[in-house]
């Protein structure tokens, strides 16, 4: 791999963490949210409350550059991991994997707990939750490593994820999806722009969706929001180039001509001849 191609492709995750985990994370983050949270994966308990819950979500993976998007932990009993998926792969499910297996070698750690000892360890039970917000939805509500990649064959080693699509109705999941749906309507009326944003959260409100969360940081999710677009647009524009300069050198090695190549970069990349001719001369060596 060249500096360039490590370079575009490091941007690329730093990018898809932070668009990811927008106010998906900024929501939960909050301990008011966190426990409505926790209540609409388990209604069955009335007695936890905020202080139980602690905040354990994963920052990095060893040298990936991998982040989950939220971990918490209930007393010493329950470790919860959820992730937020608008476009989907189980994949999921080896990410997740791989997030509980750092979630539980911190819990040893801080707890000092001795895994070479002869006595048991002690520690909190997994659930893993993949929240789904893109189109259409998975045909069962829970997936596993054996299932999707083994053929459901018995392997030495398990992971089992619920998958949750809507939430039931009125809960802070079916709240943040409805979120995510009243967002994309508005991005395909006013595309990926402040007004996108203002709107969505002016809808939201109206609907009593998040309202108290709007009301409390409506400006802050619209800055978070829309520094997320400029993101985008920066990681669009470098991709696009570094395609684009693939594609000169690919016409260099066949000996075509500038002009030449400046009508295969227009037709291509939906470029005006201009930009494409000082597009190519920029990348011609």
């Amino acid at each position: 791999m060249d500096n360039h191609t490590e370079n575009a492709s490091g941007l690329e995750r730093g990018y898809k963490h932070r668009i990811k985990d927008s106010v998906f994370t900024n929501l939960f983050g909050d301990p008011k949210y966190l426990i409505k949270l926790y209540r609409a994966l388990h209604p069955e308990d009335v007695t936890t409350t905020e202080d139980d819950l602690s905040d354990i979500t994963v920052e990095n993976i060893l040298t990936s550059g991998q982040f989950n998007d939220l971990g918490f932990r209930v007393g010493n009993s329950l470790l919860i991991l959820v992730e937020h998926q608008s476009t989907w792969t189980v994949n999921i499910i080896i990410r997740i994997l791989l997030y509980l297996a750092q979630t539980y070698n911190l819990y040893f750690t801080e707890n000092d707990i001795d895994l070479y000892s002869s006595k048991k360890a002690e520690f909190p039970k997994p659930e893993l939750y993949v929240i789904y917000t893109g189109e259409g939805s998975p045909a069962q509500e829970f997936i596993s490593l054996k299932d999707e990649f083994f053929g459901g064959e018995d392997i030495i080693i398990d992971a089992k994820v619920r998958v949750i699509c809507d939430g039931k109705p009125g809960d802070i999941i079916n709240q943040y999806v409805t979120f995510t749906r009243v967002l994309a309507d508005q991005v395909i009326i006013f595309g990926k722009t402040r007004k996108a944003v203002e709107e969505t959260v002016r809808i939201c409100k109206d609907k009593d969706v998040l309202k108290e969360y709007f009301e409390d940081k409506g400006k802050e999710v619209i800055d978070i929001m829309v520094a997320l677009y400029d993101e985008q647009e920066v990681l669009d524009r470098h991709i696009s180039n570094k395609a684009i300069e693939a594609a000169v050198r690919v016409s260099q090695r066949l000996a075509a001509s500038q002009e030449e190549t400046a009508r295969i970069i227009a037709d291509d990349f939906k470029l005006k001849p201009e930009v494409a001719l000082r597009k190519v001369k920029e990348f011609w060596t």
